[in-house]
C-alpha cells in the first residue's frame, strides 16, 4: 500500500510518502514540502497548498491519504490556518476518490515512537531509522509527514478492511 501523509500547515505543509505494509519494512517514495509566504493573501496561500498537493498527487499516486487531525492549541490563528490546510488537502484527496485518514499527532507519536508524548526530534530519529535513511528528513514538517504515512499503514490499512468488512456484512444482511 502507499500511502501520503499531510502535516499541515500555511507557512510549511509537509509531504511524504511511504510504501509497504504491516510487518514489512517500509520505503520511501517522496517527501518535501509545499512552502507559501506570510506575507501572500490567504486565497492564494490555499491555492499554493491545493496545487502542491495535487501535483504530489499526480506524481506519487498514493492508495490513501493521511492527514494530521487539527487539535485546539492555544493560538486560535495557527489552528485555523492548519485546519484550513488540512481542509485542502482532504478535498484534494477525496476529489479523486481516495481514501482519507484522519490521525491525532499523539497517535502518530505513539505508533512511531511507542510514547504519545515524543518529541521533533525523537519523531524524526525514528521515522530516519523505519524508512533506513542516511539522515532525517527537514524540515521538521516533512519528518511528520512521513510519521503519518508510516502510521496509517501499520494501523489504517486494518481499520480500512474492517470497516469495508462490515460493509459488504451490511449489503448482505441490512440488520448488523
Amino acid at each position: 500500500m502507499r500511502v501520503m501523509g499531510v502535516d499541515p500547515g500555511l507557512t510549511r505543509c509537509g509531504l511524504g510518502a511511504v510504501e509497504g505494509r504491516p510487518g514489512a519494512p517500509l520505503t520511501l517514495v517522496a517527501v518535501g514540502v509545499v512552502r507559501t509566504g506570510a506575507d501572500e493573501e490567504l486565497g492564494a496561500r490555499l491555492v499554493g497548498i491545493e496545487a502542491g498537493i495535487e501535483q504530489w498527487l499526480d506524481d506519487v499516486r498514493p492508495d490513501a491519504v493521511a492527514v494530521e487531525r487539527v487539535f485546539s492549541q492555544h493560538n486560535v490563528r495557527t489552528v485555523m490556518g492548519t485546519a484550513q490546510a488540512a481542509g485542502i488537502a482532504v478535498l484534494c484527496a477525496a476529489r479523486r476518490g481516495l481514501p482519507v485518514a484522519l490521525h491525532t499527532p499523539s497517535e502518530v507519536k505513539a505508533a512511531i515512537t511507542g510514547s504519545g508524548t515524543a518529541d521533533k526530534k525523537q519523531i524524526g530519529a525514528m521515522v530516519t531509522r523505519l524508512l533506513r535513511l542516511s539522515e532525517m528528513p527537514k524540515p521538521a514538517d516533512a519528518a511528520d509527514a512521513l510519521a503519518l504515512a508510516i502510521c496509517h499503514t501499520w494501523r489504517g490499512g486494518a481499520q480500512h478492511r474492517l470497516a469495508e468488512a462490515l460493509a459488504k456484512a451490511t449489503r448482505k444482511d441490512p440488520r448488523l
